[in-house]
């Protein structure tokens, strides 16, 4: 969604672009993205259940191990994402550490989106992840499904510090999906996705 109105990637919402990516946001992005989304879009999408991969006893540990690892970069990333909006630039925060691909290149666009419009973000988002699902191969994934509460997230004018009018319809707690790849021994977000859906 646009700074504005609805992305969904950080607090992108300046726009109102129904963009899908995790930070569905009240910004331009992640802010916007869900700006345009109403709660009678969550009828058209299913649930997202979390289902982990069964796994034999003596590997749940390491099962266990990987998941933690793999909330730890998404959280990560959603601290920089909230400390990037807060100002409408990815420099100086830590944004390129845990985030890359699609996901980063939402994130620039919304933060674009926002410097041009002269808004920025107070206060931050409250996520509550879940593993859903960690898959091993030559390049190993994982899929995050969050719950994305933007209530004290808020779009504001830099200049006058006044909130900027979103659309009422926007969802304010929506449902979030990421997409992480393990590089060597970290994880990454490549993918966020901000579902017309509230949760």
């Amino acid at each position: 969604m646009t700074a504005t109105q609805r992305r969904p990637s950080g607090l992108t919402i300046a726009a109102v672009r129904t963009r899908k990516h995790a930070t569905a946001l009240l910004l331009a992005g992640s802010v916007l993205a869900l700006a345009g989304c109403s709660d009678s879009d969550s009828n058209t999408s299913s649930k997202l259940s979390p289902t982990p991969t069964a796994v034999s006893p003596s590997a749940s540990s390491t099962v266990d191990a990987e998941g933690a690892a793999v909330i730890a970069a998404y959280t990560s990333s959603w601290d920089a994402q909230t400390a990037a909006y807060s100002k409408a630039s990815s420099a100086g925060t830590d944004l390129k550490k845990n985030t890359t691909f699609k996901a980063l290149a939402d994130i620039e666009k919304d933060l674009s989106v926002m410097r041009e419009a002269g808004q920025v973000t107070t206060g931050k988002p409250v996520i509550s992840p879940k593993v859903v699902k960690v898959t091993d191969a030559k390049v190993p994934t994982a899929t995050v499904a969050d719950c994305v509460d933007t209530t004290h997230w808020t779009l504001i004018d830099k200049a006058s510090k006044k909130k900027v009018p979103l659309p009422t319809t926007r969802l304010i707690k929506y449902v979030s999906t990421a997409t992480l790849e393990k590089w060597g021994t970290k994880w990454m977000v490549t993918k966020l996705t901000a579902q017309e859906q509230s949760c």
